[in-house]
């Protein structure tokens, strides 16, 4: 017999993997040059690393916008930095407003950084408005319009490829 939740998680799953599909199929790639950076990233990197900071200063941006996924639980002070998985509904709807408002923002860049499958960071980033999409390789080349090798606990070699392609693509001045 299936739980409600087991149900729910397949659900889920399903409409992720079907909203992919249609996304890589409808994908188009923005030439606009990067002035707004969304991050997307785990409770590990958002604790370990300054990466919002990191980024601004490598892309020499102001304003990065950063949301973090962590487990849900009881314990969780609110934080609008933070989602999990109770902000999604049993059809993967966003429920939390400011996570919402996150995801409806056209960043003209939203960067990735996890480099582990997370159905709920994954569906984030698939939801994005975001003209232009990057992340670490290995986790879901559907998701990115560029994927960058890397050791994610180094965010400078991250960033360095990162401006590097940005740079090629036009998508920023030196």
């Amino acid at each position: 017999m299936i739980s409600i939740f087991n149900y729910r998680k397949n659900y889920f799953r399903k409409q992720f993997r079907r909203q992919l599909i249609e996304a890589d199929q409808n994908r188009v790639v923005s030439h606009k040059e990067i002035a707004t950076v969304g991050i997307l990233t785990t409770e590990l990197f958002f604790n370990t690393i300054e990466l919002k900071e990191e980024v601004e200063k490598f892309l020499k941006l102001r304003n990065a916008k950063i949301y973090c996924y962590r487990p849900y639980k009881k314990s969780n002070t609110i934080s609008f930095k933070h989602f999990s998985e109770k902000d999604y509904n049993w059809k993967g709807k966003i429920i939390q407003n400011n996570f919402q408002s996150f995801i409806d923002q056209p960043f003209d860049l939203l960067i990735g950084y996890f480099d582990k499958n997370n159905i709920y960071l994954e569906n984030a980033v698939l939801q994005s408005k975001a003209s232009f999409k990057v992340g670490i390789a290995k986790v879901n080349q559907m998701l990115y319009d560029i994927e960058i090798k890397s050791n994610p606990s180094n965010i400078e070699e991250f960033l360095k490829e990162l401006k590097r392609y940005l740079l090629i693509l036009n998508k920023m001045k030196n």
